[in-house]
């Protein structure tokens, strides 16, 4: 984008993809996590008005992840520094409305811990967040979409079906292997990947579709677009209830 095109495109607000350079199965590529967020970032953009669309950011918290080769990870401190970097160089220009898509579950608590304290320090900066595009398909979807752990996994069913939807000539479904793991209901037990998967690939992925993938795209598309025309209605104001 030249500065022209900034300057006459009227952008009254931005999104930024978040994702993570790491190993996803020998059968998807390593910005797997940058790439679907970067994606719906600029299709959502093409349908809402005065939508900025941010270089992505393509690492992120990786370190539970980086037993397998190779994993270009930040600490969650220095991911929370970047991001409230990021949030202010957006409101030192006056581009007060900010879109997070998080394409990594690793980013999660930087993401919310950097916002949630920005916000606090600067109320004029609203920021929303798609923390985990994954859980939010799975349920905008019909249940019995997904065959394996609800679509669920690192490199699983639902992450390799939006791969295959986005990109499939980057995905080599022959090469394709997970496990599911046996895991605690409703406590979470902190893990490390390896403890998990001897294969770098939570769920299944071979019961993973190009259908399912652009279910789960056009699902997550049409969700953020209604989301940010809804903001922009309201002047990114939350309704006041007495």
């Amino acid at each position: 984008m030249t500065g022209h095109a900034l300057r006459s495109g009227a952008f009254d607000k931005a999104v930024l993809a978040v994702g993570s350079t790491e190993y996803h199965g020998e059968h998807l590529p390593y910005g797997t996590d940058m790439l679907v967020a970067e994606y719906l970032a600029e299709a959502v953009a093409e349908r809402v008005e005065g939508l900025l669309v941010l270089p992505p950011l393509p690492f992120g918290m990786s370190r539970h992840y980086a037993s397998f080769p190779v994993a270009v990870t930040l600490s969650t401190e220095t991911l929370m520094h970047v991001l409230r970097e990021v949030f202010e160089s957006l409101r030192a220009h006056g581009l007060l409305r900010l879109l997070v898509i998080n394409g990594h579950d690793g980013n999660i608590a930087a993401i919310e811990s950097a916002a949630r304290e920005f916000r606090v320090d600067h109320p004029e900066m609203k920021i929303a967040v798609l923390e985990a595009w994954w859980e939010t398909a799975a349920d905008l979807l019909p249940e019995g979409t997904f065959e394996s752990w609800g679509g669920l996994g690192h490199g699983g069913e639902g992450e390799t079906s939006m791969m295959l939807a986005l990109a499939p000539e980057l995905v080599e479904m022959g090469r394709a292997r997970g496990v599911v793991p046996e895991l605690p209901l409703h406590v979470k037990v902190e893990w490390r990947f390896e403890e998990l998967t001897p294969y770098g690939v939570t769920g299944d992925p071979t019961r993973a579709t190009v259908e399912k993938g652009m279910q789960m795209r056009d699902a997550l598309v049409e969700l953020l677009v209604s989301f940010l025309r809804a903001m922009d209605r309201s002047d990114w104001e939350l309704p006041k209830r007495a």
